[in-house]
């Protein structure tokens, strides 16, 4: 048993906002159906680097899942969808608002249909409001939640963060949701609409940006590697070439800090004794810790610093996260098989539950892998099944289904 198992989801969308929120229900023993454009599928399948003619990131996105393949501009295809929802605890969308309704599949319509059904919508910027019908895809909701104008260098052009991170913020919000609806749904026995903006997602992780401005008109500034307002917390370049970042921001830490460093002076300095004053002299601290740093290598500083109990790191690469042995005995590195057999490292799941944990049990499915499974479970027959691939309201990449 996991702590999902029984929980029956129907994901609708693609690419990564209502996705990922299907892969951490999936993570954890949810039964989840995804629904799948035929022929092409989610565009995700061909997203960055492929093997075997697919992305490997569709190996992360929806392992754990059931494909299914149908054109949702067919009234067949809303009909079957009704009848799934008829059954599911969940269901996952993350189209333009105003999309399902155009597909006469209304949420409030669905909630009279099933009215345990919790329905997460995920929308660039959400369902009501001037901008609903803008497009919106997680780089801009990225810029309009904040934190764009703060991932810069000073006086240079802010740049994006390395990975679709407001898609993600969402997803992960509305898991939240889920869970929240779920709960309540145990007193209630009713389902309901769970509404997400991506930007919305975003902006609720900017801890301090709004009061602040509200309180004194501070409108906060890009500062690279450094995190304004607290001190010392920075990125320092080191004999070798590479970076380490520390994090001596707390009273006690930053005196050990200054000890091993050569600094005892600073150290025991009043000026220097609380985050306040340090952040006065922020300038000051930076040069003498890179002065000290780019004396050493990076795993010099690091041993160093580790002893002292002083919190540090290097900036990870894919190729250190795939031999760090804190990543493996975590397991937050899984080793599947890809379609040829050969080895596919993969991610691992979190959270980590002790009595109920996450697994990989089902790679990533090809495109209506599951359908004559899924139909059948509704009722219908071979020959209807039958029926809807010769219409093309169905697909499978599997060959004697090929129309």
């Amino acid at each position: 048993m996991s702590c999902l198992t029984g929980i029956k989801v129907l994901e609708m969308g693609q690419l990564i906002a209502g996705p990922f929120a299907g892969k951490t229900l999936a993570d954890f023993g949810a039964d989840v159906i995804k629904v799948e454009t035929p022929v092409t599928g989610d565009a995700l399948r061909k997203w960055r680097l492929l093997k075997n003619g697919t992305s490997v990131w569709w190996q992360v996105q929806s392992r754990n899942k059931k494909s299914i393949s149908l054109d949702l501009k067919s009234p067949k295809a809303q009909e079957l969808i009704r009848r799934l929802l008829a059954e599911c605890d969940i269901m996952i969308e993350n189209f333009r608002p105003g999309t399902l309704e155009e597909w006469g599949l209304d949420p409030n319509d669905l909630l009279i249909l099933n009215p345990r059904l919790i329905i997460l919508r995920i929308s660039g910027y959400g369902q009501t409001g001037p901008y609903r019908d803008r497009p919106g895809f997680g780089v801009v909701a990225e810029a309009m939640g904040g934190l764009r104008h703060l991932t810069a260098e000073p006086g240079r052009v802010p740049v994006r963060v390395g990975v679709s991170i407001g898609d993600t913020l969402a997803a992960l919000h509305g898991v939240i949701g889920i869970l929240l609806a779920l709960h309540e749904r145990n007193q209630s026995g009713l389902g309901q609409i769970i509404d997400i903006g991506l930007y919305e997602a975003v902006f609720n992780c900017m801890e301090s940006l709004l009061p602040e401005y509200s309180a004194f008109g501070e409108v906060r500034q890009a500062a690279g590697s450094a995190l304004p307002g607290i001190a010392p917390s920075n990125a320092y370049l080191c004999k070798d070439g590479g970076y380490v970042l520390i994090a001596g921001n707390g009273d006690s830490i930053f005196k050990r800090l200054m000890t091993v460093i050569g600094q005892p002076d600073m150290a025991s300095n009043p000026a220097y004794a609380d985050n306040t004053g340090r952040v006065k002299h922020i300038s000051t601290i930076d040069e003498v810790i890179g002065a000290w740093t780019i004396l050493h290598g990076v795993d010099q500083v690091l041993q160093v610093l580790e002893k002292a109990k002083v919190p540090a790191g290097k900036i990870y690469t894919a190729a250190d996260i795939a031999n760090d042995p804190h990543f493996r005995a975590r397991e937050m590195i899984i080793s599947q098989k890809d379609s040829d057999g050969s080895e596919l490292l993969v991610p691992g799941i979190v959270p980590k539950l002790s009595r109920t944990p996450g697994q990989l049990l089902r790679r990533a499915p090809d495109i209506g892998q599951d359908n004559e499974d899924i139909f059948n479970q509704i009722g219908l027959t071979e020959s209807q099944i039958q029926a809807l691939y010769d219409s093309g309201v169905i697909w499978s990449n599997k060959t004697n289904n090929k129309k």
